[in-house]
């Protein structure tokens, strides 16, 4: 039973590098081909610093992470994706694209098999090693890699120059620029309300001073209590009720009103002013992903921080 049970394995793994050395036959014979008919390449250099040979013309497009698939989207190039990862979910076109498997360890075999002439990586999701094993196979890698909102912003134009899409990701980007600065404008000259960011509430992690959120926290008017370096520190509530947050700011779908009474149920959450106050809010999750809709969370956000700025703007439209 025990060689029978090695032989199935040996002929499984037998099968398997078979399937994929046939994948990446098909790469090299794709590359091949193009280079005997002359085709135009191009170099061009990603965010992480790698260089990375292009054809002139991406026709098919794998991303390896939610982020990424949404850019795609937002900049008029869904067509052109051929596959993305299981967690790919917005918009709701993604979700029937053909899945590689989850982003941390994708198939290598189901991406080669989609020929794909760019993969979108980023560093934050992905394993080196996944660009690394591609790259190897002859397979173009694009990784990117975001650590503040405005290099979310300009992630969006390199990804438009990538895949041939410059003028609508070029206009994506004015557009929320534009929307940036007139939540700027009107939070000027307010101070930026104390706030405890929660990720999760069980256990209780909130944000670093040097992720995304914590800047998109920031351009909505608020400052993280929590000033550490860790990105996802995991936080005492003893510590929190020393520090008394202005605001309680929770990711993801709670609901807000029932989240509420809970808090103002539980031990120590209920001695927080901000509970007492009721002075909590509510950003839906694509706050914790670098993509364009972080900007309606940014703008919701700032709503609930500054409610007073938004409604002076709000009487003046009225009254003219």
């Amino acid at each position: 039973m025990r060689r029978l049970m090695r032989t199935r394995k040996m002929i499984g793994r037998a099968l398997a590098l078979a399937a994929l050395t046939s994948a990446m036959l098909s790469v090299g014979e794709r590359t091949a081909t193009a280079a005997s008919r002359g085709d135009a390449t191009r170099v061009v250099v990603d965010e992480t610093g790698r260089r990375v040979t292009l054809p002139a013309e991406v026709h098919r497009i794998v991303s390896l992470a939610p982020n990424l698939t949404e850019t795609i989207y937002a900049i008029g190039a869904g067509a052109r994706l051929a596959g993305d990862t299981d967690f790919c979910d917005v918009p709701d076109e993604a979700k029937s694209k053909p899945h590689v498997g989850a982003p941390i360890n994708p198939s290598l075999e189901a991406i080669v098999a989609l020929k794909p002439d760019v993969v979108l990586a980023s560093a934050s999701i992905n394993w080196p090693a996944t660009a690394d094993a591609l790259l190897k196979m002859g397979v173009p890698v694009y990784t990117t890699d975001p650590h503040s909102v405005d290099d979310m912003i300009a992630g969006i134009a390199n990804i438009g120059e990538v895949i041939g899409a410059d003028a609508a990701a070029n206009s994506l980007v004015a557009g929320l620029r534009a929307r940036l600065a007139a939540v700027e404008e009107k939070l000027a000259g307010r101070t930026p309300r104390r706030v405890l960011l929660i990720v999760w509430d069980d256990p209780l992690i909130s944000i670093g001073k040097h992720t995304f959120i914590a800047d998109a926290l920031r351009l909505s008017g608020g400052a993280s209590v929590i000033d550490v370096e860790q990105n996802w520190p995991h936080v005492g509530l003893e510590h929190v009720v020393r520090l008394q947050p202005e605001f309680l700011v929770f990711t993801g779908d709670h609901g807000e009103a029932s989240k509420l009474d809970e808090l103002r149920e539980k031990k120590v959450w209920r001695e927080l002013e901000a509970v007492k106050a009721g002075r909590v809010a509510f950003i839906s999750g694509e706050v914790n992903r670098p993509a364009p809709k972080l900007i309606d969370a940014i703008e919701n956000l700032a709503k609930q921080l500054h409610p007073d700025a938004f409604a002076k703007s709000a009487d003046a439209g009225g009254a003219r």
